[in-house]
């Protein structure tokens, strides 16, 4: 399941974990939070694009911070796929 922003994927679902485009911008910063993880599902890192485990998102708090970071992220200029 994926929700879109702009006509990019903001957010979405994979299996269990959060699927949260952060932008090239916000790529480095969004790894430092806890639960975080390159999205990496070709083998090789999507920058821009972040996997967020259960933990991260348990709480109402952390899934609204997630789903604003996902916001931001589809609609920053910066927001196309680069690897």
């Amino acid at each position: 399941m994926t929700f879109m922003v702009a006509d990019k994927m903001a957010c979405g679902v994979v299996h269990d974990e959060l699927v949260v485009r952060v932008g090239p911008e916000g790529y480095q910063s969004a790894l430092t939070e806890p639960h975080t993880r390159p999205l990496d599902f070709t083998g090789r890192p999507m920058r821009g694009m972040v996997y967020v485990d259960p933990a991260g998102i348990a709480s109402d708090a952390d899934l609204a911070h997630w789903v604003h970071r996902a916001v931001t992220g589809a609609t920053s200029a910066g927001s196309g796929r680069s690897a």
